[in-house]
């Protein structure tokens, strides 16, 4: 199931053409596929100093959403989307995770873009799920300015203090 998105995010002038792509684990071809653990690597293990599993075993019941320059193919940005499972398997919850933005894309609006397109695609796949994130504390205002609210007190996970955060479904909030 790779879907490109269409119209690609926007990109500033100067930058490089940007592609949307979703995708199912078993789409992504290995050159994909290692991107989008090394982007994770670097981020969150490296730069972040937090010596943790990155490689979950959760990948393959993800959708991934891949954001690449147009011309080279590089990843410029990527999230996981995990459908609502019901009770006793899950929370009945879309949940958003492993949210991010390469380096040299940061401070040009490309993780909101990201978020904005994880959000429509569980509004649209799934209305009547809440959508949950767990954020690392110092982004709460960030996801807040997308209808995030926090649902739990700050917790450390693995060394990084986080938060529980949730968005009312796509049904919810239409009816308001």
């Amino acid at each position: 199931m790779l879907r490109r998105i269409d119209p690609p995010p926007a990109t500033r002038a100067g930058r490089p053409a940007l592609r949307a792509l979703w995708c199912d684990f078993a789409d992504l071809d290995i050159y994909r596929l290692h991107a989008l653990l090394r982007l994770r690597v670097d981020v969150f293990v490296v730069e972040q100093e937090c010596a943790y599993p990155e490689i979950d075993g959760r990948d393959p019941d993800a959708l991934h959403l891949l954001v690449e320059e147009e011309e080279s193919g590089n990843l410029a940005a990527c999230l996981r989307l995990f459908a609502p499972l019901p009770p006793p398997e899950g929370d009945g919850h879309c949940h958003l995770g492993r949210i991010v933005t390469a380096p040299a894309w940061r401070g040009t609006g490309l993780g909101a873009t990201l978020l904005g397109l994880g959000i429509a695609e569980c509004s649209r796949a799934f209305p009547q799920a809440d959508i949950h994130l767990a954020a690392q504390a110092h982004l709460r205002e960030f996801y807040a300015r997308f209808g995030f609210m926090t649902v739990s007190d700050v917790y450390d996970e693995d060394g990084i203090p986080h938060i529980d955060m949730r968005r009312q479904c796509a049904a919810s909030l239409s009816m308001a």
